[in-house]
């Protein structure tokens, strides 16, 4: 028998959101998986027009590709809906992740038949130039990627994508998700302890009405120091969900009850719980 074709999977990304940053390292996180390929197409911080969302989807498509993932800050938006179209009409599934703002379309986004994972922790970032700054932007992204990393948002996206890809190896035609991720999610993350599964909710929950006061922010509130102020209390807020997401983890590691899902070469998500233990298979 000849070697198998692996999965080939195109990554668009349109803008940024914490779902969007270390995606495709979810799906490899050694480097060594056989069973997939992935690439990305991106268009860095700009996403808003249709031509960008034309421009980026019909790069992807040149990759022929077995699965597309468009990942967006809200997917209502001309660059996102365009990129995603385009895609769909190429007859291979689509998976949407994006942020709160999408939830309105859900009802659009089923009966179309894209999969979608709404992410609703994912908050906006308090992009007002007195405050904004590139490196308040990356200390912004860090604090939301540890919580969605702590929190199970993260397993729950390679998961679910892993089992569209489970179903395209065998020939079939995959069940996309339909999931708006709300603070059950720390169900995903394997907490042993109720204090850390606790800690983790919270910590979701902190991180989703940060987007409560950035909207405020930067489409609400027109005096600047007034303006100035709340975004500058939601970085503070992501601040303290961080802080809360990594004491979670701490009591898991001191019980050494901490869970570990790592990818076998062949794809399959092995599980240990023990440090010193091997993954095994499930």
């Amino acid at each position: 028998m000849g070697e198998v074709k692996p999965i080939s999977i195109g990554v668009v990304k349109m803008g940024a959101i914490g779902s969007a940053v270390l995606i495709e390292y979810l799906l490899d996180e050694r480097a060594d998986r056989k069973d997939i390929e992935v690439r990305v197409y991106s268009t860095g911080a700009k996403m808003f027009s249709e031509t960008y969302g034309e421009e980026v989807a019909n790069r992807a498509l040149g990759g022929d590709h077995d699965l597309y993932i468009v990942v967006s800050p809200n997917a209502t938006l001309p660059g996102p809906t365009r990129a995603r179209e385009i895609l769909l009409a190429a007859g291979k599934p689509v998976i949407v992740i994006s942020d709160a703002p999408t939830k309105k379309i859900v009802g659009d986004l089923e009966e179309r038949g894209f999969g979608y994972i709404i992410v609703l922790g994912d908050s906006m970032i308090g992009a007002r130039r007195e405050f904004l700054d590139p490196v308040e932007m990356a200390l912004y992204n860090s604090d939301i990627i540890k919580v969605l990393s702590i929190t199970g948002v993260f397993r729950l996206l390679y998961e679910e994508i892993d089992k569209v890809v489970e179903a395209l190896k065998k020939g079939e035609k995959p069940v996309l998700p339909k999931i708006v991720v709300d603070k059950w999610v720390v169900e995903r993350a394997g907490f042993r302890n109720p204090y850390a599964r606790a800690k983790a909710m919270a910590a979701y929950e902190i991180a989703r009405r940060v987007a409560d006061l950035t909207t405020e922010g930067c489409f609400k509130v027109k005096e600047r120091e007034k303006y100035t102020l709340i975004v500058a209390a939601a970085h503070e807020a992501m601040r303290v969900a961080a802080r809360l997401a990594d004491e979670a983890r701490e009591i898991e590691k001191y019980g050494d009850t901490l869970e570990r899902k790592p990818h076998h070469s062949d794809g399959t998500i092995l599980v240990k719980e023990k440090l010193l233990e091997k993954p095994r298979r499930p």
